[in-house]
């Protein structure tokens, strides 16, 4: 793993992966809502254009944790720059699908390795102390939360002309050309310089002198285990991973990622039949829902930009902000089901936005908390497989609960939230004694 030494490489260095975060939603979501419809345009049944997008649902779920692992042994720039091209193969691919049948082959590469932004927020875990964790994740997340706003509205645009979704998903191919170009020109090499560098005073700079002091030792203490790792057989890579994920599994993380499933599956049931709730209950129509949508991820934006502050108010208790905003999930969804007028909708999404974001960040924090730095790549792989599982059963959850009542996803999402926070209620000793040896090391 390769780590800038100094704290201005260091900041540099992030500041580089929040444009490559941009970048990658900024491209992919200039496709995504383009590709039913070419799809369909392409002569697919809804029943086929619905299988491929299963399929790439299940790579997507069984490759983010192998991928994960693997930027643990070969090193975050090798596994980053190998996952951009490949997901930029596949979106070049998406340029020329003429037929169904070359549609499907090209979501394959992009089902399976495109894991860009897994394996940012590992490197970002790298290179940041464990103090900084959150207000850096955060950022992260604001940054390519701007990309996903950006992009339906560019690739709306270009979608008018002739042939606009071949030159939109040729665009997003070059996009993803130039962030491996701004991954490869990533200062990988500048510790050795950096050591020699004098400390800058913390106040000028968010990342302290003693955490890039400790992120130069470790990176140059495996510095030599990544480089030997890059040119092993691929049997033995594979055999590594496999051990790697069985430590994971036999670990006592189970509660972490169960919260994380329970309240992405909620949050999931909650936005699930959100446009045609609104048009059932209150007579609102889709474009207004659009509207609401797209306000609410401006304020998610803003959530992780707020979010330094936040843990500093907290006294940077991950657990405690979690439970927090979790509850406040909670009783902001329950406030939408029950709602009586477009007005408490409008007040629930307003302040859901922040939750939600803040929720996010904090989960994978605690992840890498303890968990530990060493597997971040495997943890973060295995938390969107659990999150990927959500998108499978959130659908099937709304659909039946949506069979008794408009309010019925929304209703069942509250029961499974208030499961999450009991759990973490349950665990609060184990989270809070990680959270002193943290707050202990800062």
């Amino acid at each position: 793993r390769g780590a800038a030494g100094s704290p201005a490489s260091t900041g540099r260095f992030v500041r580089c992966l929040y444009a490559v975060g941009f970048l990658d939603l900024f491209g992919v979501s200039m496709v995504v809502p383009l590709m039913n419809l070419h799809i369909k345009s392409l002569g697919a049944s809804h029943t086929v254009a619905g299988i491929i997008g299963s399929l790439y649902g299940v790579m997507q779920l069984f490759s983010s944790t192998f991928v994960g692992c693997w930027s643990d042994i070969v090193g975050r720039q090798y596994s980053l720059l190998a996952c951009i091209l490949l997901s930029a193969l596949g979106y070049f691919l998406l340029g020329t699908s003429t037929t169904v049948l070359l549609f499907a082959i090209s979501r394959v590469p992009v089902g399976i390795f495109k894991h860009t932004l897994s394996i940012s927020k590992a490197l970002l875990s790298d290179l940041v102390s464990e103090r900084d964790r959150p207000l850096v994740m955060g950022r992260f997340n604001a940054a390519s939360s701007v990309g996903f706003i950006l992009g339906p509205v560019v690739g709306g645009y270009l979608a008018e002309f002739e042939g606009g979704f071949y030159q939109t998903s040729f665009i997003c191919a070059c996009i993803f050309l130039l962030n491996g170009g701004l991954v490869w020109m990533l200062p990988w090499n500048e510790e050795n310089a950096g050591s020699q560098e004098h400390h800058q005073d913390k106040g000028t700079n968010s990342f302290s002198a003693k955490a890039n002091h400790d992120l130069h030792l470790k990176s140059a203490a495996n510095r030599a285990v990544t480089n030997n790792n890059v040119f092993q057989s691929p049997w033995i890579q594979v055999a590594t991973v496999l051990k790697k994920i069985k430590e994971i599994a036999c670990s006592n993380l189970w509660d972490i990622f169960l919260v994380r499933f329970l309240m992405s599956v909620a949050i999931l049931l909650y936005y699930s039949n959100f446009t045609l709730a609104l048009e059932e209950r209150f007579g609102v129509k889709p474009l207004f829902s659009g509207y609401l949508t797209s306000y609410s991820s401006a304020l998610g934006v803003l959530a992780g930009c707020l979010l330094g502050p936040i843990t500093r108010l907290y006294q940077h208790n991950t657990y405690r902000i979690l439970l927090h905003s979790s509850t406040f999930t909670c009783t902001l969804i329950l406030l939408y089901a029950s709602a009586l007028n477009i007005w408490m909708v409008i007040l629930s999404s307003t302040f859901l936005a922040f939750s939600t974001t803040i929720g996010r960040t904090c989960i994978i924090d605690l992840e890498l908390t303890i968990g530990g730095n060493e597997a971040s790549g495997t943890l973060l792989g295995v938390g969107q497989s659990v999150t990927s599982v959500g998108r499978i059963i959130a659908p099937l959850l709304s659909g039946i609960a949506q069979e008794f009542s408009p309010c019925g996803p929304p209703s069942l999402a509250v029961g499974l939230a208030l499961v999450a926070i009991l759990i973490m209620n349950a665990n609060k000793q184990k989270y809070c004694s990680h959270g002193n040896v943290k707050l202990k090391n800062q």
